[in-house]
């Protein structure tokens, strides 16, 4: 039990004693951006830095998926099962047709360039949700430097008519994010602005009201140690949040449960496997898995 730290006896029912954590690959620069891709029985992720989108097989390893990615970040499936990413060098998102080509399905609010898509998230009734921080085109690491002309912000994509919107913009740097199993809560990560001494750092919630309007946004939970990139749901509505010490699970009513401890620092994470109880993490430079006795939220 020592990949496990209980802080609330509820989480040890979400642990099973005889699934430790696994290491299935490793030798990356820096893992983004799981998805599961459960039609085709893999998970694609990015290994940011090195440009390029990987696929990971049980029992067949590692293969590139896509080179260039156009350093793609944050990835999802919409409700048609087609790709959808966030490209930071293209200042983009696009989509993956059934056909392997691709579309590029925004890159300008009110006739500006976005900054870098960072994280996504598709709604049942098919809007896109994306974070657009400035992260991505602050440096030649993970995109490539340009300029920004607008403030970071979350926005709201509608692919049907095209019209996109500021969903929140009271933010200094958005990042993860995930609905709650009824919609009716949305959860994002502020990383905050990461060139000042001491940026706002905390996961705030806000409730979705009809129209997809959003209110609220106050502070939901604060990760220590580190702080929240990526984000993902189980089936009761715990949020499990990326760590500098692992993963973080963490009730609907704010409560720390417990610690998945990871040997590197925690970048991103998803839900995924045949019965969508085993937790892909992505931990800076490796790849990890673990079984959990709970399921990935699916949405209505």
């Amino acid at each position: 039990m020592n990949d496990f730290e209980i802080v609330d006896r509820r989480f040890a029912h979400y642990i099973l004693e005889n699934a430790p954590l696994e290491e299935l690959a490793g030798g990356f620069r820096w893992i983004e951006g799981p998805v599961w891709m459960g039609d085709a029985n893999c998970l694609l992720f990015q290994d940011l830095p090195r440009d390029r989108t990987m696929r990971w097989i049980e029992d067949a390893g590692i293969s590139v998926y896509r080179s260039p990615s156009g350093y793609a970040n944050g990835q999802a499936r919409d409700r048609q099962g087609r790709l959808i990413s966030c490209s930071h060098r293209e200042r983009c998102l696009f989509r993956t047709e059934w056909d392997g080509s691709l579309t590029r399905l925004v890159d300008r609010h009110e006739g500006k360039p976005l900054n870098a898509p960072n994280d996504v998230v598709v709604k049942s009734n098919g809007s896109i949700w994306f974070t657009d921080p400035l992260y991505g085109i602050q440096n030649d690491y993970e995109g490539g430097r340009q300029l920004s002309e607008q403030p970071p912000a979350l926005y709201r994509f509608d692919p049907q008519s095209g019209h996109i919107a500021i969903a929140a913009g009271d933010f200094d740097g958005p990042n993860g994010l995930a609905f709650s199993p009824d919609e009716t809560r949305l959860y994002v990560s502020e990383t905050g602005d990461q060139t000042t001494d001491a940026p706002r750092q905390y996961i705030r919630v806000f409730d979705v009201a009809a129209g997809d309007r959003l209110f609220g946004g106050e502070v939901f939970h604060k990760i220590e140690p580190g702080y929240a990139d990526g984000l993902c749901v189980d089936e009761d509505g715990n949020i499990w949040s990326s760590a500098a010490d692992g993963v973080h699970c963490i009730a609907p009513g704010g409560e720390l449960l417990g610690k998945i401890l990871v040997p590197h620092r925690v970048s991103n994470l998803t839900f995924g496997g045949f019965a969508r109880n085993r937790l892909f993490i992505g931990g800076s430079h490796t790849l990890y898995a673990v079984f959990l006795n709970r399921r990935g939220a699916t949405w209505p």
